[in-house]
């Protein structure tokens, strides 16, 4: 019975979180909209790099457990 309920927990949980993260994603994506916003291929680089990392760790969470890294995105100068 409480491994039904923490799984049910992890369900909610888990479709509430992705759907943000889906949509963030695609707010994202609208910064390519070059009639908006300037941006370098470097800019580029540095953000996908970092979404990279992240799904990454995620990953390794998911895998093996990895702690987190308490990170924000910076653009390097």
């Amino acid at each position: 019975m409480i491994e039904n309920k923490k799984r049910e927990k992890f369900e909610e949980l888990a479709e509430k979180r992705v759907t943000e993260i889906i949509k963030k994603i695609r707010l994202i994506g609208n910064l390519a909209n070059r009639n908006n916003y300037d941006y370098t291929d470097e800019h580029v680089r540095q953000i996908l790099s970092k979404l990279d990392e992240e799904l990454r760790l995620l990953k390794a969470k998911f895998n093996d457990g990895e702690k987190d890294k308490a990170t924000a995105f910076k653009f390097r100068k």
